[in-house]
């Protein structure tokens, strides 16, 4: 039998410390009334769901999903995202509602990852779903409401990168027709952001000068509005114009928002282009190298439950927003001590019973028989500095019990 490991944990897991909780429930605190402002209503699913419906409907790939066996011998997983698990609610509970619906979550997600630095296996997201509407106010509203969902959650310094996956399906479309194999290579590249891969990518094609030149021009596609004007004219493909139109108006929405600042439009930005089927986005935060928020349409998922809709959202990743932020609670918690002996324990914690009913944070600890000294109670060294005293009240009741519980 093997030694058992007492503090060993599986790779991709960490705990949370009470600071750290702390901070993690006021983000989702602060993100979920935010949301909710917008009119999102807050749903929950199971943690596990059936391998054939939400497993293979994710967007995650299958060697990255936590399968287990019940005991019938059905192939369960773990959510790896929280997308899938509405989609299935949307198209089965909630049959009977009407478009569009307006949906919001907080949930612990699961992803089996390689020893990779700064991966993790479980990790919380906060999102929205907005289902039923596929026009570009609706896209330019869940792009909207991430960056006010990212002030919630106290990130200050952040952009927002948008493009449209039509877009260069549309692009490769004209000047790669028929090689899907050279396309799907270039879109991993940029699916990777590895930039000098798609590159080498293109030489390798020996594609006519014009073609290399535009190919490689996409590259420089990233900006404001001006990017929506070079881009129409970079392409006479009728899908690729299609999207950059349709990118044009979310941009148009998004300057009637007033957001705009927060703001780049990328036609590299593709997504998980066998996922997203229009407008994609990421956010990333200043000082750190991971995004924190990502989204777009995914309008093919819901009939895969049997209910076609357009659908749209996205996810801000928490537990990465709490590493940007720090682990630490903003401000130490408040608490009252109350010390009781023998004779004072009926009165004292029909008190902080009282205490508590008024919402106080109360800490009762009983003192040795014949030490009425509260200065000698013994307390975890790393908890004496935590405790509020309140002055009179405090006092008084140390003042009651010292009298052995006879009042005065």
């Amino acid at each position: 039998m093997s030694k058992p490991k007492v503090f060993e944990k599986p790779i991709g897991v960490k705990d949370y410390l009470p600071g750290a909780v702390a901070k993690l429930r006021h983000i989702e605190r602060q993100v979920l009334a935010c949301m909710q402002g917008w009119g999102y209503e807050q749903i929950m699913t199971p943690t596990m769901e059936y391998y054939d419906t939400v497993g293979v409907a994710s967007s995650t790939s299958d060697q990255k999903l936590f399968k287990l066996l019940n005991n019938r011998g059905t192939t369960l997983v773990l959510r790896s995202d929280m997308t899938s698990p509405i989609a299935r609610v949307v198209a089965s509970l909630l049959k009977d509602a009407d478009f569009p619906l307006r949906l919001s979550y907080h949930s612990n997600v699961f992803r089996a990852i390689e020893e990779e630095a700064g991966r993790e296996a479980e990790f919380f997201q906060t999102g929205v779903e907005l289902v039923g509407d596929s026009s570009a106010e609706a896209d330019a509203e869940v792009v909207a409401l991430a960056i006010a969902s990212l002030k919630a959650a106290g990130v200050e310094r952040f952009k927002i990168a948008i493009g449209h996956v039509g877009f260069l399906n549309g692009l490769f479309e004209e000047t790669l027709a028929g090689r899907e194999e050279a396309q799907e290579q270039l879109k991993a590249c940029l699916l990777g952001r590895d930039y000098v891969g798609y590159r080498e990518q293109l030489r390798k094609l020996a594609l006519d000068e014009p073609v290399q030149r535009e190919l490689e021009g996409i590259l420089r596609l990233r900006g404001g509005q001006e990017i929506c004007d070079q881009a129409l004219q970079l392409s006479g493909n009728e899908k690729a114009r299609e999207s950059i139109s349709h990118l044009c108006e979310i941009w148009d929405v998004l300057k009637a928002y007033g957001v705009c600042e927060h703001v780049l439009i990328d036609l590299t930005m593709i997504g998980d282009f066998s996922y997203y089927t229009g407008m994609t986005f990421e956010g990333y935060a200043a000082d750190l190298g991971f995004p924190v928020a990502s989204g777009g349409r995914y309008d093919n998922l819901l009939s895969q439950f049997g209910r076609k809709a357009p659908a749209t959202g996205f996810a801000l990743k928490t537990t990465r927003i709490l590493e940007l932020l720090g682990n630490e609670a903003d401000e130490a918690v408040e608490r009252t001590l109350i010390v009781y002996d023998a004779a004072g324990r009926t009165e004292a914690l029909a008190k902080a019973q009282e205490l508590r009913g008024e919402g106080v944070k109360v800490v009762t600890e009983r003192l040795a028989d014949g030490d009425h000294s509260y200065a000698k109670v013994r307390l975890p060294s790393q908890l004496h500095d935590r405790f509020t005293f309140k002055g009179n009240e405090y006092t008084d009741y140390i003042e009651f019990i010292q009298k052995g519980g006879s009042a005065t």
